[in-house]
């Protein structure tokens, strides 16, 4: 017994513990395996005795380190309770724009991201460009819709398209031209047999007298000439801007806006203007696009007015810009219903020239009928 304790001190000492625990050794040589195993009995108090000792010392400091962090705690309560005071602020501002998506419901996210409430002028500029690109790949052989065949033709023709539809002008023409081809036999025609002819398109005596004053101008100013020049031409009777800008666009081959009723509907259902005034609209609209785009533009803007965007009932479901419109859901949104609502070649039916461009009846487009034809 005294063995083991020395050899059990022995371990835990420095070189005396070496000698005692060498004897202790020599002295029980024949049970080296039972001092052996009762060595690791100690071994395992003293690892006792390290995580006690650990523990008091961690307990002794563990008073003075928790009593800080008590301290600590206390302010970070306070600086946590400010911002929650200031939290129900940015509150609103997350859910004021959710409620105002939510109120359209049956628009796109695009199309309400599209809306153009605080659109910089940028942003406008790119929208009305986009869409005009859209609608020429919908519309590439979009035309003027009144059939002629010289400048004089064109400007009587707009001139008489004024509250009927250009299918009804178209109708109507052939036997106008052919008895008065010229502005000299027009100009010298008897006004009731002109007012017989136009019956059809409706207004057809103011009508009769403004193809004929007209006519006479062209002969006495222009020596039977229509001028190319829009000052020149706005002096003509019935003739205002809207009438000049179709004769220099596709007679002359001049850039100019034709603001008509389906133009000014479809530019302020896009928010491009707000403007009612059809020279105001003119001015809006133009400043958005070059000079060079402004014929076509007024092309597919009345041909898309026509055929899909109607003034009483749009078909938002069949719309190829309805991404990009402000207005939509004013319409039939639902793209079967939509397509009943199409007109013309979009319908598969006939458009409204007699003779159209090759080019139209390439893309499918049918000639109109006569007039009188069944």
């Amino acid at each position: 017994m005294s063995a083991e304790r020395d050899s059990a001190v022995g371990e835990q000492g420095s070189d005396g513990g070496r000698k005692t625990a060498g004897a202790a050794r020599t002295a029980a040589a024949g049970t080296g395996a039972s001092a052996s195993a009762k060595k690791a009995a100690p071994s395992k108090k003293a690892a006792a005795r390290k995580p006690a000792a650990a523990k008091k010392s961690a307990a002794g400091k563990t008073p003075g380190a928790t009593k800080p962090a008590a301290k600590k705690a206390a302010p970070a309560k306070k600086a946590s309770s400010a911002p929650l005071k200031k939290a129900p602020a940015p509150r609103k501002q997350v859910v004021a724009p959710k409620k105002a998506t939510a109120s359209v419901p049956a628009a796109p996210a695009r199309t309400v991201a599209a809306h153009p409430q605080g659109e910089s002028r940028t942003a406008l500029v790119r929208r009305a460009r986009r869409i005009n690109r859209e609608l020429a790949e919908v519309y590439p052989y979009a035309h003027p819709e009144l059939d002629f065949e010289n400048p004089f033709q064109l400007v009587v023709a707009t001139v008489l398209s004024a509250q009927t539809t250009d299918l009804r002008v178209n109708q109507t023409t052939p036997a106008l031209f052919a008895k008065y081809p010229t502005p000299e036999d027009l100009a010298a025609a008897n006004p009731e047999e002109v007012e017989e002819i136009l019956r059809p398109t409706g207004f057809f005596r103011a009508k009769t007298k403004s193809v004929i004053g007209l006519s006479k101008a062209l002969v006495e100013q222009f020596g039977g000439e229509v001028p190319g020049r829009l000052e020149d031409l706005v002096k003509l009777p019935g003739v205002g801007r809207k009438t000049a800008f179709v004769v220099l666009g596709n007679a002359f081959g001049r850039p100019g806006i034709t603001v008509d009723t389906h133009f000014q509907r479809l530019v302020r259902r896009w928010k491009w203007t707000d403007e009612t005034d059809p020279d105001k609209i003119e001015a809006a609209v133009g400043a958005l696009f070059p000079k060079s785009d402004w014929t076509d533009l007024s092309h597919h803007v009345i041909w898309h007015g026509r055929r899909i965007c109607h003034a009483r009932k749009p078909a938002c479901g069949a719309c190829p810009v309805a991404p990009l419109c402000p207005a939509y859901g004013e319409g039939e949104t639902d793209p079967e219903k939509a397509r009943k609502l199409l007109k013309y070649e979009k319908a598969g039916q006939p458009g409204q020239r007699l003779k159209p461009p090759q080019a139209y009846l390439d893309a499918g487009g049918r000639a109109a009928p006569p007039l009188g034809a069944g």
